[in-house]
């Protein structure tokens, strides 16, 4: 259940600020074609935090629509409010979706019990698999291993999205939780040493840009090639660092624009187009890696 490679999703819009229907079609299909094992549609990347509920759920409805059961479809149901977070999940439940994707409350720092309690009244509010996401550098709150395990008793949750970019969190975890509990990167520069020692596959940012070659990473990872995997992972080492040139999704969607899969690279307040600097430092990456021309 949820390994290999699964890309966290851009969600297109149009100049005026629109969602991109169209674009985010071909954006399924491209990622199809490529060998993505799967897609997280509407989490960070995918501007969760902008988007209204109506939104959300339609971008989630579209892309398990174009995705017709091909792949698994997961979709990001955090809120930092447990009620918004339940009523979320409830909403999306029966849109077709593999499972959900719940970050740990942000901006209010609640304690590990009150994590338990959030993720349990969430878990207990679904008949979907629950995939936990803790990513500290957004959240401020930190999820521990400890907290991780007592969670993974419950039914529904079925594994994490470690975000923290320590490979020493994962070692803690793995010692605490059933073998069966998966264990997904949330941090792209780490992802072939997590998959190397033992996590299941990545939620990637840089996926969006290469599908095929984070596929190819994650496969020779879960096969037990480290080499392969690694090497993968340098050949394309530049572009985890281009991704987050500033603040994701910022980077990811001017690629994705330049490199025509996309109309626009527009995003939603606060989030605003990079600098010209940027521009051009991740076109140059992009020329590097034949993915414009150049």
């Amino acid at each position: 259940m949820f390994k290999g490679s699964y890309v966290a999703l851009i969600t297109p819009m149009t100049q005026t600020g629109e969602i991109d229907y169209p674009a985010l079609e071909k954006l399924v299909e491209f990622h199809i074609e490529q060998g993505t094992h799967g897609i997280v549609s509407v989490g960070t990347t995918g501007e969760s935090a902008t988007l209204p509920f109506e939104e959300h759920i339609e971008v989630v409805k579209q892309t398990v629509a174009v995705t017709a059961g091909r792949i698994p479809v997961i979709a990001g149901s955090g809120a930092n409010a447990t009620d918004e977070a339940i009523f979320l999940s409830e909403q999306m439940a029966g849109l077709g979706i593999d499972g959900f994707l719940s970050v740990v409350p942000y901006y209010n720092k609640p304690q590990q019990r009150g994590m338990v309690a959030h993720f349990n009244a969430i878990a207990d509010a679904t008949d979907l698999p629950v995939l936990l996401y803790n990513v500290p550098g957004r959240t401020v709150a930190d999820m521990l291993p400890e907290t991780v395990a007592e969670l993974a008793s419950h039914k529904k949750i079925v594994g994490l999205k470690d975000a923290t970019g320590n490979l020493e969190r994962l070692k803690a975890t793995q010692a605490l939780v059933p073998d069966d509990f998966v264990l997904l990167s949330g941090d792209d520069g780490t992802s072939a040493e997590f998959l190397c020692q033992g996590g299941h596959g990545v939620i990637s940012v840089t996926a969006n840009v290469v599908p095929g070659a984070i596929s190819k990473m994650c496969e020779a990872g879960l096969a037990g090639n480290a080499e392969e995997c690694r090497a993968i992972n340098a050949s394309i080492a530049s572009l985890h660092n281009g991704m987050f040139i500033e603040p994701n999704p910022v980077m990811p969607k001017w690629a994705l624009y330049k490199m025509g899969l996309i109309n626009s690279a527009e995003l939603r307040l606060p989030m605003v187009l990079p600098e010209l600097a940027s521009q051009k430092a991740l076109e140059e990456l992009l020329k590097k890696h034949a993915l414009i021309s150049g």
